[in-house]
């Protein structure tokens, strides 16, 4: 396994694809310049033929003198491709349907003809002087022997990394490996992959690619984009660095730019979702908190520090003695053991109540007779 991967996020043009999701210029800027801070590798900004917003951001965003590469995303065509380049940025990155579906049903070319077209608009983009990405568009159900063959071609054409899309999300972890094993043996470049997330194997698919050979993996926040989405930053973030010790991006800001970008798109991070869910380090169960309380290894697999997080107990019905008795504590409370039983009896008495808030703590140790240090009440909100 390699010990250096960077990451490029696509949340500003690919997370924008999402139904729903118009971001503002300046709304683009503030995520961009959050990325940059974190330190990731490389910003996707958008196709500049789309609209002159999009333009109009692309360009104000390559002079800003970000540290992370900026990059265009546009079609195989040489007017598209004039105006990416005159934008200033860093990089520009091509794309070309190569599945015999998409040359059928899309673009209407035979593989000689698509080869021709993605060696004439590398061409076209070396002329005004900047790096090239090539990405074989629905990659993952292509010809591998054609995959491998236009893939060549374009890094003799000044290519000096290829994109290998899973565009409709249909790879498995093993297929995800063997590919990227079979083009990082063939070709002399570096190697990035986009996982779509329609079978919810985005995030496995990558590591895996990763594992092959990939050397860049393409996310968005929150893990946006069309349809179902792509693999997740913040959850590609940390299994990285759980499972592999690879560092990428500042951990810490994967809360902040989180929630950004769920109140600029509006679309809501799920309470359950990985990494930067609500719940994601909350414990309800009596056997489970009681652990946790002991050692965080017991059920958690990484500590919510990592994050700048901090770890959840759920007061209700399932809760044990540990549990209360800990969340007692960090209110100034010391039950004795009976007055501590008559808490818990009181909860679990109370079955249709989903969680219990501080002070609704306070008060019910105060109703079985607990003395509580001088702590001021919270007012409810």
């Amino acid at each position: 396994m390699r010990k250096r991967v960077s990451l490029l996020d696509t949340t500003l043009r690919e997370g924008e694809q999402t139904p729903g999701v118009s971001f503002s210029i300046e709304q683009k800027l503030r995520i961009a310049s959050l990325l940059n801070e974190m330190g990731i590798d490389a910003i996707e900004v958008g196709d500049p033929n789309v609209s002159r917003d999009a333009y109009a951001f692309v360009k104000r965003v390559s002079g800003m003198g970000f540290a992370a590469e900026i990059v265009a995303h546009c079609r195989a065509l040489e007017e598209d491709i004039d105006v990416a380049a005159s934008t200033g940025v860093h990089r520009v990155a091509i794309f070309l349907g190569t599945s015999q579906t998409h040359l059928d049903s899309k673009s209407w070319l035979d593989e000689n003809e698509a080869m021709e077209t993605a060696v004439r608009a590398i061409e076209t983009a070396r002329s005004h002087g900047v790096r090239v990405r090539f990405a074989a568009e629905d990659a993952t159900r292509t010809n591998q022997d054609f995959l491998l063959r236009i893939c060549r071609a374009a890094v003799e054409a000044g290519a000096d990394r290829i994109s290998i899309p899973d565009t409709v999300g249909v790879l498995t972890p093993d297929d995800a490996r063997s590919l990227f094993r079979r083009l990082s043996s063939n070709l002399e470049t570096e190697l990035d992959t986009h996982n779509h997330n329609d079978l919810g194997l985005a995030l496995a698919n990558t590591l895996a690619a990763i594992e092959g050979g990939a050397t860049c993996a393409h996310v968005t926040i929150n893990g946006l984009g069309e349809r179902s989405g792509i693999a997740c930053l913040s959850s590609l973030a940390v299994a990285l660095k759980v499972h592999y010790n690879i560092e990428t991006v500042a951990m810490d800001g994967l809360i902040r730019l989180s929630r950004m970008v769920e109140e600029f798109s509006g679309v809501k991070v799920p309470i359950n979702s990985p990494v930067v869910g609500e719940h994601a380090f909350s414990h309800k169960a009596g056997v489970h908190t009681a652990a946790v309380l002991k050692d965080p290894c017991t059920y958690e697999a990484f500590p919510p520090e990592l994050l700048n997080r901090n770890r959840s107990i759920i007061i209700d019905k399932y809760t044990g003695r540990s549990a209360v008795r800990a969340r007692l504590a960090e209110l100034g409370i010391t039950p004795d053991e009976q007055t501590l039983i008559k808490i818990v009896r009181a909860i679990k008495d109370n079955p249709d109540k989903s969680s219990y808030t501080d002070n609704e703590l306070r008060d019910l140790a105060g109703s079985a007779g607990a003395v509580q240090a001088s702590v001021k009440k919270i007012p409810s909100i």
